[in-house]
């Protein structure tokens, strides 16, 4: 099927681009309760997942603190409480950056960055390296091989790809490589948010640690003027994680959630739907999270439009 157009580019009072995919909101039971396109083809969730894949470093033994497992569940900036605390991570597993199997990076924060630009990249910096540490971690405390640890065939691979299929409630059957070079596993839409809600109403167990410790540590997810960090910190109880080519999911305390894919990949399309499902779910995401969707179309420095999500999309 051909997914609909979820968002419009709205340039000068003039539509100069729209942007198709698809939307799933699911009950607390896991029930679809709104859905836009095609939500059962599996796709890559990307960042998305990394929630998921932390349940599953938990479940096979890991030990690490509420701020650290929140930085491995990060997309971060690279800022340098960040970098500061992969490495801190990997001190404490007895290894040093070079065990980093990301590739290295420049900071996504531009004050960061412009500070490390004449040293160059590093693994550290890199937005992942968070989650490449926590699995070194993992690795280390049950002694398993830390040279190969990205590949699909590792013990901790197979035990997070396992996760990843009981928390979705699906078959994998298609695993990539993603971005930083760990295994990327493809499934629906419906099973991303119904992962999440699992997430939140959990009544303990690595699946409500992982829930809060991102929602206690929103910063260490993504960073200074993110919009996961802004949302987590806005809307109370709330856990958000986006993923590359324009995936995000989110889940509310309850166990309603959300999980979207834009067809292109467009990043800038994920907040304006973020923040017209929040307020279709009764929520007022606040004046902050809508700054940074008003930044989105600028001329001359200045706002000229604004990304607007289709008319009567809810309804």
């Amino acid at each position: 099927m051909t997914n609909p157009v979820l968002v419009e580019v709205v340039r000068s009072g003039f539509v100069e681009s729209v942007h198709r995919g698809a939307l799933v909101i699911t009950a607390p039971d896991g029930s679809v309760r709104f859905s836009a396109g095609d939500i059962e083809r599996p796709v890559y969730p990307r960042s998305s997942n990394k929630p998921l894949q932390a349940v599953g470093m938990l479940r096979a033994g890991l030990t690490i603190g509420d701020e650290e497992l929140a930085l491995g569940c990060g997309s971060h900036n690279g800022e340098p409480g960040h970098v500061e605390g992969a490495l801190a991570m990997l001190s404490r597993a007895g290894l040093t950056e070079d065990a980093l199997a990301c590739p290295p990076a420049f900071p996504l924060h531009e004050p960061s960055m412009l500070a490390v630009a004449s040293t160059g990249k590093r693994r550290a910096a890199m937005n992942c390296s968070g989650k490449h540490a926590a699995m070194l971690t993992t690795c280390a405390q049950l002694g398993w091989p830390t040279g190969d640890y990205t590949a699909e065939i590792h013990p901790l691979q197979k035990i997070v790809q396992a996760t990843v299929a009981d928390l979705t409630s699906e078959t994998i059957e298609t695993v990539g490589v993603d971005g930083c070079g760990a295994p990327l596993f493809a499934f629906s839409l419906t099973g991303l948010a119904r992962s999440f809600g699992r997430l939140v109403t959990a009544m303990g167990g690595p699946e409500r640690r992982v829930a809060d410790a991102v929602r206690a540590h929103p910063w260490q997810v993504a960073g200074t003027g993110r919009e996961d960090t802004v949302l987590m910190r806005t809307i109370d109880g709330l856990l958000s994680k986006g993923g590359a080519e324009g995936v995000h999911a989110f889940a509310l305390p309850d166990g309603t959630a959300l999980a979207l894919k834009i067809d292109d990949g467009a990043a800038r399309a994920r907040l304006p739907l973020l923040l017209a499902t929040l307020r279709h779910l009764g929520i007022d995401p606040g004046d902050e999270a809508a700054g940074l969707a008003r930044d989105a179309v600028l001329g001359g420095g200045k706002p000229v439009g604004e990304l607007k999500v289709t008319a009567g999309l809810f309804g």
